[in-house]
């Protein structure tokens, strides 16, 4: 059962609202997400299947296509199951170090794929600036490297995240009024940021 404000206390588990006043809607919204869901696993994976067997693919610009598709399926598939199961199931519990882990491969794919991006860009510089020099320069060991590259930046840039999320053991609700585990919506749950919005709330 969800805790009163005025109450402090360390919950072992959140409860995801999904979409805050439209529950009653829940099994129409499970339509449209359930077949986005159903096109993004298998546009990926026909991508990443094409991309593996097309010898003539393995180009820096497909390389990193191929990743972008791979964080697609991870971002997708961190969020989209625990949806589906509250406008299906009513399954709104998640635990709270559950919830801390999705909060980190939610932020932390979301900041590799900007890395992804840049090294996207920086690829199509190279292939207008110098274009006869782009294989040797994009080799498959450099296009390896950028890779893990933004892979490191992006658990290393969001890893303090979840772990100071974890100093805050004193909530006022474990309500979270969204259908996942966002990290500001976490924190704010928090008693120092619950305490602050009261004082500014009496302050006017």
């Amino acid at each position: 059962m969800p805790k009163s404000y005025n109450e402090c206390f360390s919950p072992s588990t959140f409860l995801l609202t999904g979409i805050p006043q439209l529950e009653e809607a829940h099994l129409w919204f499970s339509i449209p997400f359930c077949l986005l869901y159903t096109v993004a696993v298998v546009g990926n994976c026909t991508v990443l299947f094409i991309v593996k067997t097309e010898a003539s693919l393995h180009e820096p610009m497909y390389l990193f296509l191929s990743m972008l598709a791979v964080i697609d399926l991870v971002l997708s598939s961190s969020t989209m199951p625990k949806l589906l199961s509250i406008f299906w199931l009513d399954d709104r519990e998640i635990g709270f170090h559950v919830c801390l882990l999705q909060m980190f491969v939610i932020h932390s794919f979301a900041t590799i794929e900007s890395g992804i991006f840049l090294a996207m860009a920086f690829d199509r510089y190279v292939a207008i600036c110098a274009p006869l020099r782009h294989k040797t320069i994009l080799t498959h060991r450099i296009v390896a490297q950028i890779g893990l590259a933004a892979t490191l930046r992006g658990f290393l840039y969001i890893c303090p995240l979840p772990l100071l999320a974890r100093r805050y053991t004193s909530f006022h609700t474990n309500v979270i009024a969204h259908s996942y585990c966002e990290h500001m919506a976490v924190v704010m749950l928090s008693l120092f940021f619950g305490g602050h919005r009261s004082f500014s709330d009496q302050s006017f």
